[in-house]
């Protein structure tokens, strides 16, 4: 079994892309985006409406993901075209890329690291530093981890957190988290002037709520499972972290398409430079990648992802609050 340097030497084959591939991928995914989120405004069937709404919010983090492909460079780097698109979609999904590379990135470097795993990411405290927490530190803590504020990512991640914060800490720096909250609330009086309350959340909010709160989770979720590992920065390992400190969340055909192979998550911190559409032949081609801990959408896997709040250093793992008492 080949590990550290020499298993993430034997990703990089994958970490190439299909220029034309890439292309088809990223215009397919804006044209049938552009067009649902027209169908949600126009005159048609209520019914259809409210699927267009849902489809939406799937088209959504499908191109979120793309655009976090492309922040890592990982397809369509140095061209001047994909800049420009993704840079606009990362205004329009809230997610603008001074804010969102910058903590993304981080993530990645120090992911599952103990005392910093709050920055581009949610937080984790050891038992330990939550017992000593004021009990405004305890109640902030965990309302960051609670699961309202994973669902409706929308308000609080995406808008408050990426965007709010980020302008009012320093406008200079992240004009674009300025513009976007701008723009993102002119369109939504757009919206209402001429289509009402209806046409401001079929085509503005539920699609975005889907998408941010999907995204929010999916995120939480693949780095807090039952298994997961947390380490100091002298016992942290970048291998480590990809195998066992991220999920293989295992979905249908379907949702993987609509969430761009996101689930194959332990593959991608392996090596960021897989275009998505690889990742799954990457997983496949390499048996080291298949030993991961997986993860889905049962209601017992969420229940019990969603219930961890605390690293136990003495057990080496997560814990939930009851087993804190």
């Amino acid at each position: 079994m080949r590990t550290g340097k020499e298993l993430i030497l034997a990703t990089k084959i994958f970490a190439t892309e299909d220029r034309t591939k890439s292309w088809y991928y990223m215009l397919s995914t804006l044209i049938l985006m552009v067009f649902s989120l027209g169908l949600t405004f126009w005159n048609i069937n209520f019914g259809f409406k409210i699927a267009a709404s849902i489809v939406s919010g799937l088209l959504l983090v499908r191109m979120f993901v793309i655009y976090h492909d492309h922040q890592h460079n990982a397809i369509l780097n140095q061209s001047k075209a994909a800049n420009f698109i993704m840079h606009s979609f990362s205004i329009y999904i809230l997610a603008p890329s001074s804010i969102w590379k910058r903590s993304h990135d981080f993530h990645h470097k120090h992911n599952s690291k103990l005392h910093v795993s709050d920055i581009g990411s949610f937080p984790t405290v050891t038992k330990e530093q939550y017992i000593n927490f004021t009990n405004k530190q305890k109640l902030y803590y965990l309302a960051l981890r609670h699961p309202l504020n994973i669902f409706f990512g929308y308000i609080t991640v995406f808008m408050l957190s990426f965007c709010i914060n980020s302008a009012v800490k320093s406008t200079r720096k992240h004009w674009d988290c300025l513009v976007a909250l701008i723009l993102h609330f002119s369109f939504g009086a757009i919206l209402f002037y001429y289509g009402g309350v209806l046409a401001l959340l079929l085509t503005l909010v539920i699609p975005h709520t889907i998408a941010c709160g999907l995204g929010s989770y999916l995120f939480y979720v693949q780095h807090n499972f039952p298994k997961v590992k947390f380490r100091l920065m002298q016992a942290w390992r970048y291998e480590h972290a990809a195998i066992e400190s991220t999920s293989f969340f295992l979905m249908h055909p379907i949702m993987n398409w609509f969430t761009g192979n996101i689930g194959y998550h332990h593959v991608h911190h392996m090596n960021s430079r897989i275009p998505f559409y690889r990742l799954q032949e990457a997983m496949e081609k390499i048996p080291e990648l298949q030993q991961v801990y997986t993860t889905t959408f049962s209601i017992k896997d969420i229940v019990a992802c969603l219930e961890l709040k605390l690293w136990d250093s003495e057990q080496n793992r997560m814990i939930t609050l009851k087993e804190l008492d």
